[in-house]
């Protein structure tokens, strides 16, 4: 999952939401066993409690015998946390009775803590006891009548409580946490598995523009089927429109070629007159813009058909045989260094006029030697686009930074006493241009001229 992706954003989304779920409920859940624990305890306490009222409630002669250990021995070891206490509240000094655990501390009344009860119910709450201890407090008032109002209170050591809870609280933790990765794993699974066609989109559109496939194929889920349905659509559409132009350069080029082809017959035939001679010069000259710019059409055309691609090794491998036994006479040799898995991304007529004319034009200035070199290169390492370079060299006079520039220009030529029109590298920089590559040319380590062919690869 890559930064920005839509994967990476589902997964977080997902792992954010599941973390918020969890977190909240296990506090819910934590809440609820607290509560639940606190009422068992408090119950407890009510049983304990329930023993003394029933002691304050005896006949007078039976009073003051109250129970020390109510069934439990803690109540009878100092300091323990378990205690119990009975205060008369209408006598003019409060008495108080307790429990030996309590010693001769006392315990703190809910009342006076802010602890609200209904009339007539116990309260319960949270008090400090001796020592620092937080006790769990259940506490009743008593009214007797004429033998007094008496608040009877049992507490016990909270400790109990909190143990229970951070048993429960670890326990709940390691539950979540285990659930916590499962979810993820899950989360991960499903945006894979709902992601998949979108993947599948994307390689698919890479085979098309390297030239593996031509269309979208496959079933796709009913939310991703429009989309690949108007891919190939455009795809045929382009398609089409390639086919088009190439039909409509093809009319224009045999339209304008006759009526010129007509003038400069008729120019021709008038070789005294200065007018003739003034329509050939322009006719000439219409004749070659008329050439280049219908030239640079169809080239334009077939650049833009998608998913076409070419082997580099086999053309340049041909064109170096063809030009040696050309050049045979003259003993020109030429080395060949291809690399097997270079793939051009454009029509393999284009990349045999760009690499010919370059070969060509080597073997006319070289003494003795061309070498070609093919190389496949990855100029990003974060992108997947690769390039091919093509480096023609020759071991002839070569030239300087200032003939360089005049070369690649059209018509130009340097030594008129060598054969062509002097197009052919300026028709290699505009196909590279075309391509969006480009021509760049150098001193080779041989001596002469180095031509540096760069283009897209696949």
């Amino acid at each position: 999952m890559r930064l920005n992706s839509l994967a990476l954003r589902l997964f977080f989304s997902a792992t954010t939401w599941t973390v918020v779920i969890l977190v909240v409920t296990g506090i819910v859940l934590s809440s609820i066993y607290r509560a639940a624990v606190e009422r068992a305890f408090d119950r407890r306490l009510g049983v304990y409690l329930r023993t003394l009222v029933a002691d304050v409630a005896t006949p007078q002669e039976n009073a003051g015998k109250f129970p020390q250990s109510l069934g439990e021995p803690l109540f009878d070891l100092p300091l323990s946390g378990w205690y119990w206490q009975v205060t008369r509240l209408d006598a003019a000094t409060p008495e108080v009775r307790s429990s030996r655990s309590l010693w001769d501390e006392k315990l703190s009344h809910l009342a006076d803590l802010g602890v609200s009860a209904a009339p007539g119910a116990a309260r319960q709450g949270y008090g400090e006891g001796p020592e620092g201890q937080r006790l769990r407090i259940v506490e009743r008032t008593i009214d007797l009548g004429e033998e007094g109002r008496y608040l009877v209170a049992v507490a016990g050591d909270a400790a109990e409580i909190d143990e229970e809870i951070r048993s429960f609280d670890g326990a709940l933790i390691i539950t979540f946490a285990v659930l916590a990765v499962v979810l993820l794993l899950t989360t991960t699974f499903q945006v894979r598995f709902g992601l998949a066609p979108l993947k599948r989109i994307s390689e698919g559109l890479a085979a098309i523009r390297s030239g593996a496939a031509e269309r979208l194929e496959g079933a796709f889920p009913v939310e991703i089927a429009p989309l690949a349905r108007e891919t190939n659509a455009l795809i045929d559409a382009n398609r089409e429109i390639v086919t088009r132009a190439r039909t409509h350069v093809g009319n224009l080029a045999h339209a304008l070629k006759t009526p010129i082809s007509v003038m400069i017959n008729e120019a021709a035939r008038q070789s005294n007159d200065p007018l003739a001679a003034k329509v050939r010069e322009q006719t000439d000259i219409m004749r070659d813009q008329v050439t280049r710019h219908l030239e640079r059409a169809r080239l334009a055309a077939r650049v833009a058909v998608i998913g076409t691609v070419t082997e580099v090794a086999p053309v340049v491998t041909a064109l170096a045989r063809t030009m040696e036994k050309i050049q045979h006479h003259r003993g020109v040799v030429i080395d060949v260094d291809p690399v097997e898995d270079a793939r051009f991304r454009g029509e393999r007529q284009d990349l045999e006029e760009m690499v010919g004319n370059l070969v060509d034009n080597a073997c006319k200035w070289a003494q003795s030697r061309v070498a070609i070199a093919v190389l496949s290169e990855k100029p990003d390492p974060v992108s997947d686009r690769r390039t091919v370079r093509i480096i023609v060299d020759d071991d002839g006079p070569g030239l300087s930074p200032q003939q360089r520039e005049q070369v690649a220009r059209r018509g130009r030529r340097l030594d008129e006493t060598k054969p062509g029109s002097g197009l052919g590298l300026s028709i290699v920089v505009e196909l590279a241009n075309l391509y969006g590559g480009g021509l760049t040319l150098g001193t080779a380590p041989i001596g002469g001229l180095r031509a540096e062919l760069v283009l897209p690869g696949s």
